[in-house]
């Protein structure tokens, strides 16, 4: 196996934080786009009740946009707009997407 395939793997399982400390909740998927060969979002389930009460049923989870993605380490550190649109700051909640159901 090559190390790219290896390092999208490890990303599941990891926790992810906002870069000002906030659990947001962990990766159980990643979205690909194979023609850009490149990761386009996170799947994150076992999410913050906090951030996420009335916005999202936490047995579905939600869908990061990659590009929010400041750090991969120990734990995945996304920007703070999940911070900022959990206060009602401009930001663009749209970017955030309820993960599809499983089949």
């Amino acid at each position: 196996m090559d190390a790219a395939s290896e390092e999208i793997t490890s990303l599941v399982g990891r926790e992810v934080y906002s870069n000002n400390g906030v659990f947001i909740g962990e990766i159980e998927d990643v979205r690909l786009d194979l023609d850009a060969q490149a990761v386009t979002g996170l799947a994150i389930g076992e999410l913050s009740r906090e951030l996420f009460a009335g916005r999202v049923d936490h047995s579905t989870g939600v869908i990061l946009p990659y590009r929010w993605v400041r750090a991969v380490g120990d734990v995945v550190l996304v920007n703070d707009v999940i911070e900022r649109i959990d206060a009602g700051e401009d930001g663009d909640e749209s970017d955030i997407a309820p993960r599809p159901e499983s089949s």
